[in-house]
């Protein structure tokens, strides 16, 4: 089975997602939401491979027989948005160690953390939602 990278961002009130990975030309879609853009990828996708297969561009035997699924990443800038009203950047600032006003400039998509630093911030988020799971 083929799995198929969908990278999500934050760009100004929408997320988007979007794949170039071996799929026979570059899909996109965007949404007010998480679920809704993703949501509206597969339906992008499904529209793409149909239009593919109608003109008879090379696809992959996966993507043509449907054996493939999607494995989303979320770049810091959606990472964050998504979990405003839920996790405060104060909280994230303290078990991460980084400012809280980069942390804001992140989730704006202003600035694109380091490989190290989205580590650094994803490891925050599972502690902190270790901290939460060991509440007795």
């Amino acid at each position: 089975m083929q799995k198929i990278n969908v990278l999500i961002s934050w760009s100004g009130d929408n997320y988007s997602a979007g794949t170039g990975d071996n799929v026979g030309g570059v899909v996109l879609a965007t949404g007010k939401t998480l679920e809704d853009v993703k949501e509206k990828f597969i339906s992008a996708f499904d529209f793409h491979v149909e239009g593919c297969l109608a003109d008879g561009d090379d696809l992959s035997e996966d993507i043509k027989t449907g054996a493939y699924e999607f494995e989303y990443t979320l770049q810091v800038s959606a990472l964050l948005h998504s979990l405003d009203g839920i996790l405060t950047r104060s909280a994230l600032a303290r078990v991460t160690g980084i400012n809280e006003r980069q942390l804001g400039h992140y989730a704006t998509g202003h600035s694109t953390p380091r490989p190290a630093q989205r580590e650094k911030i994803i490891k925050g988020i599972h502690r902190i939602g270790s901290d939460f799971v060991n509440v007795v």
